[in-house]
């Protein structure tokens, strides 16, 4: 389905599992989950079909960024973190979406803690999952270089320093195999919807220069950082990061031993036991 959330702009989104629910005399809301995807020029599907787990807690909400996925392809001006998350916003609007829980996943990551800064008033809660807040290229080549060998430090450390397909394809080679610890679904990646467009030129440009932690003293609700311990490309000591940038009474903080980029792919049951947690947890 898509849905418009500004003039001429159109968004692509999914539904897992009911608004209401039956509960005695009364139709009972659950709250509503809203799922960021990574990449940037990846899509959704890469949630899919783990997230299926809350639906019976949540209203679990897909969507793809504007120009990824099945969204609107828009143009270059748009793919930036403060229009990626005024879109939250904007597709809660289109969707008469209140108070949702926001979790934004790697790149999404990125987008959700640009919303803490904007919108700080807008979630009920937010969860961070493998993200980092800045670009810390050492950290990156230093993990890469710990699970891969040399060969893999050294082209994380190209494709960083020069994205363009080139590297990437090089990338995909050394590294991309060392993002989890256990073997991942071999068409996930036929599923997806590309546009490696987005992925080169905020690779090369925002993310080079971004610093999110200013932003994250704005947080207004609870925030949940996950991170696996293993994670070579948002590693733990960004995820430090952000728990030391948040508000304390608001942080909390999970790491995830022997897991790497995104817990729900690793170990699915701690992860989602997390997950379950703090969506029940009162606000």
């Amino acid at each position: 389905m898509r849905i418009e959330i500004e003039p001429g702009v159109r968004l692509y989104f999914d539904v897992e599992g009911t608004q209401f629910v039956p509960d005695g005399p009364v139709l009972r809301e659950k709250p509503t989950l809203l799922l960021l995807h990574g990449g940037p020029g990846f899509d959704h599907s890469a949630f899919r079909p783990y997230f299926g787990r809350v639906s019976d807690i949540a209203q679990v909400i897909y969507y793809d960024h504007r120009g990824h996925g099945r969204s609107d392809r828009r143009p270059p001006e748009e793919w930036t973190l403060d229009t990626f998350a005024d879109d939250v916003v904007r597709l809660c609007d289109a969707l008469g979406i209140v108070r949702p829980i926001v979790l934004g996943q790697s790149f999404g990551g990125f987008v959700a803690q640009r919303y803490i800064e904007r919108h700080p008033g807008h979630p009920s809660k937010v969860i961070l999952s493998s993200t980092s807040p800045h670009k810390k290229q050492e950290r990156k080549e230093a993990m890469f270089a710990k699970l891969g060998g040399p060969a893999a430090g050294e082209s994380c450390r190209r494709f960083w320093s020069d994205p363009n397909p080139a590297t990437w394809d090089d990338y995909g080679v050394h590294c991309r195999h060392l993002y989890n610890t256990t073997p991942q679904d071999p068409d996930g990646g036929a599923r997806t919807i590309h546009n490696f467009d987005v992925l080169y030129a905020s690779a090369s440009g925002e993310q080079r220069t971004m610093n999110l932690l200013p932003g994250l003293a704005n947080a207004r609700c609870p925030v949940l950082v996950m991170v696996g311990e293993e994670d070579p490309v948002c590693p733990v000591a960004d995820a430090q990061d952000i728990a030391a940038a948040l508000p304390p009474h608001l942080m909390q903080y999970r790491a995830f031993p022997n897991v790497g980029h995104g817990a729900w792919r690793d170990d699915a049951d701690a992860a989602f036991a997390e997950l379950r947690r703090f969506i029940l947890q009162p606000a």
